[in-house]
């Protein structure tokens, strides 16, 4: 890929904000430097932090959660382009949408988060019926159907269980993504949504792009997840330092001291020891894209590239 960033950044993401861990890596020539994961800090303020640390250079962004809607909701909603409804939501007509309903029969197509509290005696025919779609699995977006190497993601608008990203994409939608297109429409690139990752790259704004680190993972040489070792562990996540240094070895780039030392010792025995982890290889993911050493992935169906959206790097037959 011939427009290579100044500045590539990886949010590791959640709705606790002391859970939100990124990872950069600034280009000095032909070389990515990468630095240790460190806190998101104020939403307020990332923008203006980005484009400091770019110095007036290209930027792309992966963000760890959904960025984009399921067709078959986006079709019962009448929507037809995620880039254009985005920065609406939330307000007006669509100003419940962010309040996960906490009824069955506060669930409608402009209020599809459900349920709130603990989800205890909720179903999933609750949410099915009534946003008027077929079927629980219509509710998954393309890119996250089950693939060889994991099973399926949890829907976006399913807010309950251990695998849920609902919560997680409300907070990015509502407190970062939208406020910064409602101040200027143009001050961010969504791919898919706006063009080809090559060409929103030659542009000057930041390019934002949505990642799965598991899937990331597989891309710089790490077994997937859950089959014979567990990034939620230490041990699991040190497991896989030798791969991560071998991949790197490969790649004009260079890991601080600091992120030698994070990945030898398996990113910590704390509990965002997994966020760090997460931050780094999806960070690697990014940068083996933008190396041109995988395609970006998308395909070019229209419910793809103007609703759904896809997650950097995966392959567009999965």
């Amino acid at each position: 890929m011939p427009d290579q960033p100044a500045l590539l950044v990886h949010a590791d993401w959640s709705t606790a904000a002391r859970k939100r861990t990124m990872a950069v890596a600034r280009r000095a020539g032909d070389v990515y430097h990468v630095a240790a994961p460190e806190p998101v800090g104020d939403l307020g303020t990332f923008w203006d932090r980005l484009r400091d640390r770019s110095d007036g250079g290209r930027a792309l962004v992966g963000f760890d959660f959904p960025i984009g809607l399921p067709a078959a909701y986006a079709r019962a909603a009448g929507i037809d382009d995620f880039r254009s409804v985005l920065p609406d939501l939330g307000r007006g007509d669509w100003a419940a949408f962010y309040d996960l309903a906490t009824v069955p029969d506060e669930i409608d197509l402009r209020r599809p988060f459900y349920p709130g509290g603990t989800g205890t005696g909720t179903r999933r025919t609750d949410l099915t019926d009534a946003l008027g779609v077929g079927s629980f699995d219509a509710l998954r977006r393309r890119c996250e159907q089950a693939t060889p190497t994991r099973g399926s993601a949890s829907p976006l608008f399913w807010t309950v269980g251990g695998q849920q990203v609902g919560r997680a994409a409300i907070a990015g939608w509502r407190d970062l993504l939208a406020p910064a297109l409602r101040r200027d429409p143009g001050a961010l690139a969504l791919w898919p949504f706006d063009g080809d990752l090559s060409d929103l790259l030659a542009g000057d704004v930041p390019v934002v792009a949505e990642t799965y680190p598991a899937e990331a993972g597989l891309h710089v040489g790490l077994p997937p997840p859950g089959r014979g070792w567990s990034k939620r562990r230490r041990d699991g996540r040190c497991a896989q330092g030798p791969a991560l240094f071998r991949w790197a070895a490969c790649r004009p780039v260079v890991f601080s001291s600091q992120l030698c030392a994070l990945i030898e010792d398996g990113f910590g025995e704390a509990a965002t020891g997994e966020d760090a982890f997460d931050a780094a290889v999806g960070l690697f993911g990014m940068i083996e894209v933008v190396l041109g050493h995988r395609p970006p992935g998308a395909p070019g169906a229209p419910d793809v590239r103007g609703v759904e959206g896809w997650i950097l790097g995966q392959s567009p037959d999965a």
